[in-house]
């Protein structure tokens, strides 16, 4: 399983697209989003965040593809509005490519940053989903979600976890090697062999996914569309 941060640029006529533009200042944040049975129709929840909301919201009113609007929250520089659009578009090629999104979707100035996870088959098809529905990206990184159980073993992270919660990557320390030992009850070559391990475990994986390592090839394409 991949995470994958997209920059996508939401065509133009689009209703977020228009007012975000119109007011770049404005921070809004899809905190719940879902797709209608049919094409034309998404329904979703907004935080507005802006300096004036008032004119955003008569904006969003008269939007055509806006099918529905109700304003859930309002207070000084902010709102909570549950709407209904006929143009989900994002939520489409989504659908379409079985690849869930993570909430919140923030979006400014026209540009939604949306955070998807997904097999790198599933993310492929949703690249040409967005390309078909017209919608412009940029791929801003990929990361492979690690599960900690296949990374590290149970006593791994058990020494792990005691070594972080006593302070020993503390600075300055908060224990002693010696002292993490007598409280996992083990020898402390046997505490320092462990946290060796686990210590090259994940600085390896850490630097593996640095997305650009001289001499080295990202962990995904990253073309622009």
């Amino acid at each position: 399983m991949a995470r994958t941060r997209l920059s996508i640029t939401l065509p133009d006529g689009v209703w977020i697209e228009e007012v975000s533009t119109a007011q770049p200042e404005a921070d809004f944040r899809v905190l719940a989003a879902m797709p209608g049975d049919g094409e034309d129709a998404g329904f979703g929840v907004v935080r507005i965040d802006a300096p004036d909301v008032e004119s955003i919201l008569a904006e969003m009113r008269a939007a055509d593809d806006l099918a529905s609007l109700s304003v859930l929250q309002r207070d000084e520089g902010r709102a909570i509005v549950q709407f209904e659009t006929t143009e989900p578009l994002i939520l489409l090629s989504a659908r379409e490519s079985r690849t869930p999104i993570e909430l919140p979707v923030e979006i400014r100035n026209g540009v939604a940053t949306v955070d998807v996870t997904g097999s790198r088959e599933h993310l492929s098809v949703l690249g040409d989903r967005l390309r078909r529905f017209g919608l412009r990206f940029e791929v801003e990184y990929v990361h492979e979600r690690v599960d900690t159980e296949e990374l590290l073993s149970e006593r791994q992270r058990e020494v792990l976890l005691a070594a972080v919660e006593g302070g020993y990557y503390d600075t300055p320390r908060g224990c002693s090697l010696t002292e993490l030992a007598e409280e996992l009850g083990v020898a402390k070559s046997t505490c320092s062999e462990t946290l060796h391990r686990v210590e090259e475990v994940i600085v390896k994986r850490f630097v593996r996914e640095l997305p650009e390592r001289e001499g080295a090839a990202p962990p995904a394409p990253t073309e622009r569309s």
